[in-house]
């Protein structure tokens, strides 16, 4: 039974896991090898606890219960000495990975249980390093961003593992709160993620194309196909909808669809101006930085309002 769990990487998702896990009574040691995001990565988990409590998710005393549940370590070595699970959301090279289980497969115990955060490496190439029996309990599970407000966990299933241990994982998210997607092949981007660039390469062309300001094709989304797809499936969508329907639509409309297999000029050209989004104050639309405070909220308040409404499904 999983009890401890090691989160490696306390950055942009490795502090999300980790408040997740340790929201849900699990004990949780996270590691961060550098100091200045070790130290701030309390705080910053404090702080979106007391987000969710503001917005009556979750009482006022789950923030303190939270906190005690989670030890920083800067050695890995003591971070994942008793773990029953661990997951490593550290950047996504390869090298990097590679190395980080094969001492991971020397200084745990032999019952863990590895994860990888990622959902653009590939997993056997990833997994090289290891022993044959460490392989066996070795996975991908891919967590969304913002990690402590979206619901979704994609899990590897790729016949390395037997159905026991990769049972012994859903439901650790299950426990957790997640709701776990299984997917059956290797491939780059795992489930979600292919859905989502699919629709953003259409996006990014429309605004190019100067079909619609990026006010109304955000609103276009927002309140049609979006809309619909925070409570419908798509395949549930078109048998809604007709498959006859869809059939000639699809017909007539793939042929006038973005093809292309790079990133849009328009993406490139905003990155190399150094035009990033909310981080850097500009992207699509302008952010001023007595805003970005206020718009990161309102994001995340909405994610919340939608998180509380998912729960009936």
């Amino acid at each position: 039974m999983i009890r401890n769990i090691s989160v490696l990487g306390a950055g942009t998702m490795g502090h999300g896991v980790a408040n997740v896990f340790a929201m849900h009574g699990y004990k949780v040691s996270l590691y961060e090898s550098y100091d200045n995001v070790r130290e701030s990565a309390m705080e910053q988990i404090k702080s979106e606890l007391e987000f969710m409590v503001s917005e009556n998710y979750i009482p006022i005393g789950k923030v303190e219960e939270t906190l005690s549940n989670i030890t920083l370590y800067s050695d890995l070595a003591a971070a994942v000495k008793d773990a029953d699970y661990v997951i490593e959301a550290v950047p996504e090279d390869m090298e990097l990975k590679q190395n980080l289980f094969k001492k991971l497969d020397v200084m745990c115990p032999k019952h863990t249980i590895f994860a990888s955060n990622t959902s653009s490496l590939p997993f056997n190439e990833m997994v090289a390093l290891l022993s044959d029996d460490r392989k066996a309990k070795t996975m991908v599970c891919h967590w969304y961003n913002p990690a402590h407000l979206l619901p979704i966990a994609e899990l590897s299933f790729f016949g390395n593992m037997s159905e026991d241990v990769f049972n012994e994982v859903y439901e650790l998210y299950v426990s957790a709160g997640k709701q776990p997607v299984k997917v059956l092949k290797d491939i780059p981007g795992l489930i979600a993620n292919r859905m989502l660039h699919a629709l953003a390469r259409e996006v990014f062309t429309l605004i190019e194309m100067g079909a619609a300001a990026p006010e109304d094709i955000d609103k276009a989304l927002k309140f049609g196909p979006g809309f619909r797809s925070a409570t419908t499936g798509m395949l549930e969508v078109a048998d809604m909808g007709g498959l006859d329907v869809w059939c000639a639509v699809e017909d007539n409309l793939f042929k006038e669809l973005n093809n292309s297999n790079k990133a849009c000029e328009m993406i490139r050209e905003k990155v190399n101006e150094g035009k990033h989004g909310l981080k850097t104050g500009e992207g699509f639309f302008q952010y001023p930085p007595e805003v970005r405070d206020k718009v990161r909220n309102d994001f995340n308040r909405r994610l919340l309002t939608q998180l509380k409404a998912s729960k009936q499904y």
